[in-house]
């Protein structure tokens, strides 16, 4: 029982605290004779039936009922103490049947001589008992028949069962206890109200939103109807004043031959969020200064997108958290499945596994010296206990949270010494692993040669099968599972999109995406498309129904030059909804691209040195940002 251990815990705390130190002796050694086994029935019922009873323990067995009839002595309910007086004859009575069919008649002798007195004090029921070890064939005494039954026994334990259920399930939890429970509680109380209140400002801001645009759209209805009602009354009074140039108004739109519109006074319709809305645009430029042009009925900015991404503004932090536990650049850090530890990685070899809510406990927080760069790392998705971490020197390695050590230590073969990428199946056990072997070049790129995909199972860590790229292969940097893990995309440096069936482990399509090396590949939420975020910078949204077709792009190359592309291995991450996008990025802020839009977006709070890594929490709007300048962040927005 997780809150009995928790008791104990404090208890053992408290003694530690106040110095005393013959009780917490006398302590640990009731601990380690625990005849209760913390109320677990099943342990109880083993205890009687499978070590006391069969090794002729009979003190021991006197001793353990006693105590469950102490305990239930200050209980209110009569009817419990009864039934336990009851059971203890009953139990006691099998002590000596058991004995006898065994042939161990003398442990029968010494039982009653030990207990002979205080059971005939109890009931004269006990008379008949003492001649059964006299009787040549007690089996076949009408008195003893029914005790040496099968059915009999199976009645006994089944009642014994019951009872200890009944009882410990209606026990007067003690306050000690109690405390373990309204904790666990009251943290996931704290979760959930966390959870709300950033639903809670979503909502606020979304309604702001709406009601700001709403107010918009009347303003420009008002002034349009006003500019009408000029325009009919200077008609009726038949003025002969020069007509000023031309209002365009929503709906009558006039283009130049270039797409540009004319006139110094204009109103801009746009189609963005599928909703008219009006910009009221003035000034006295000619028509080729125009920064406004028309495309697929969107409006769009000629001067091009990194003008406005300089622009960027902050993204709105609700709380941010700074994890200083590394003393090298970050290479990788990832959640976990459930969201509630973080698993990260530095250059040096070392991994550190901590929580950055104070609710979660920290018995999982690890340290853990691999003694190589660590370029990879993923958790297993369904029990949250395995961490896997590829190396550069052609390990992998398996921890496990819980009992805090390596379980297993692969290693991939010698031509192939880089790991760099791992990912689970999200429904077997199974992972696969991306190594390469090594090149000739200066580059990131350049100096990775070919690749290997390995299946390896995760119950008996052996490696399964190998799965088919061809003739030398362009190493793969990037790999993930669709949601039922029966489809893999993997990403190559030759910039080629490869598509794996898992349940045949063979390709079973893929096409060109990238001019230039795939630093990483996601699918949608929806699993209609996949993303890839090239090492020139360039993101891509492609659509899996229609091979090929690109659906949404985003130039990230102001974020990921072909400078820092040399050392930086850059990554993208989606959020819950898959409707934000971070990337990592040569500067001190991150980009957030929200999935599907034109042009805009959020930048991260700064680090002190590049951005190395990012991931997104599995269920809440909470990522992680890994820096050069040996620092996690984990960071809340609205």
């Amino acid at each position: 029982m997780e809150n009995m251990q928790y008791a104990e815990e404090l208890v053992r705390e408290f003694l530690v605290f106040r110095g005393f130190t013959s009780t917490l002796q006398a302590y640990e050694s009731e601990l380690s004779t625990d005849i209760g086994k913390g109320f677990q029935v099943d342990k109880i019922l083993d205890l009687i039936f499978s070590i006391y009873i069969p090794k002729f323990e009979a003190e021991k067995l006197v001793g353990l009922l006693g105590f469950f009839k102490q305990c239930l002595a200050s209980s209110s309910d009569n009817t419990f103490l009864s039934t336990v007086s009851k059971l203890e004859v009953s139990i006691l009575r099998y002590y000596m049947v058991h004995a006898i069919q065994s042939g161990r008649t003398d442990k029968v002798l010494e039982f009653l001589k030990t207990n002979g007195n205080d059971l005939l004090q109890r009931t004269k029921d006990w008379t008949p008992w003492f001649a059964m070890p006299y009787l040549k064939n007690p089996k076949f005494d009408p008195h003893f028949h029914v005790y040496f039954t099968k059915e009999w026994y199976e009645a006994l334990h089944v009642s014994v069962r019951n009872f200890f259920s009944e009882v410990f399930n209606g026990t007067r939890i003690p306050a000690l206890l109690k405390l373990s429970s309204e904790r666990t509680t009251v943290n996931h109380l704290k979760r959930d109200i966390k959870q709300l209140n950033l639903k809670l400002t979503q909502l606020q801001a979304l309604l702001e939103e709406k009601e700001a645009h709403l107010c918009h759209l009347r303003s420009l209805v008002n002034s349009s109807s006003s500019v009408l009602h000029e325009e009919k009354i200077t008609s009726s009074n038949d003025a002969q004043e020069p007509c000023p140039s031309p209002t365009t108004l929503v709906g009558e739109t006039k283009l130049t031959r270039d797409g540009v519109l004319a006139g110094s006074d204009k109103y801009i319709a746009s189609n963005e969020d599928s909703s008219s809305s009006l910009t009221l645009c003035t000034g006295d430029s000619e028509v080729g200064d125009s920064s406004h042009s028309y495309e697929d009925g969107r409006q769009m900015v000629n001067s091009g997108e990194a003008h406005v991404q300089e622009d960027f503004p902050e993204v709105k932090v609700e709380f941010q958290e700074t994890f200083l536990g590394h003393t090298s650049p970050i290479s990788r850090c990832r959640f976990s499945a459930s969201g509630n530890n973080v698993a990260s990685a530095s250059l040096d070899g070392t991994v550190r596994i901590w929580t950055y809510d104070p609710s979660t406990p920290a018995s999982r927080n690890a340290t853990i010296y691999c003694g190589a760069e660590i370029m990879s790392l993923d958790w297993e998705c369904k029990s949250d206990r395995l961490l896997l971490i590829g190396t550069a020197d052609a390990g992998i390695k398996a921890w496990n949270v819980d009992a805090k050590r390596v379980v297993c230590d692969l290693n991939t073969t010698d031509m192939f010494p880089s790991v760099l990428d791992i990912k689970c199946s999200p429904v077997e056990s199974i992972f696969v692993s991306a190594a390469a072997s090594r090149g000739h070049g200066s580059s990131y790129v350049d100096s990775l040669g070919f690749a290997s995909l390995t299946v390896w199972n995760m119950r008996t860590w052996k490696s399964m099968t190998v799965l088919p790229l061809g003739k030398d292969p362009p190493a793969i940097t990037s790999m993930c599972f669709n949601h039922n893990g029966k489809i893999l995309a993997a990403a190559a440096t030759d910039g080629m999109i490869h598509m794996f069936d898992m349940s045949a482990c063979l390709q079973i399509t893929g096409w060109p995406a990238h001019d230039s090396a795939i630093n990483s590949i996601l699918f949608g939420p929806d699993e209609t498309s996949i993303f890839t975020l090239g090492s020139d910078g360039k993101i891509f949204e492609w659509s899996l129904h229609n091979q090929g077709q690109v659906l949404w792009s985003r130039n990230n190359s102001r974020f990921c030059d072909s400078e820092s592309s040399l050392s930086l291995r850059h990554e993208m991450a989606l959020d819950v909804n898959g409707k934000r996008l971070l990337a990592t990025s040569n500067s001190v802020r991150a980009p957030i691209y929200q999935v599907g839009g034109r042009v805009g977006g959020l930048k991260t709070l700064p680090h002190t040195a590049a951005i190395t890594t990012v991931d997104w929490h599995p269920t809440l709007p909470v990522f992680l940002t890994g820096s050069a300048d040996h620092s996690v962040r984990v960071t809340s927005i609205s």
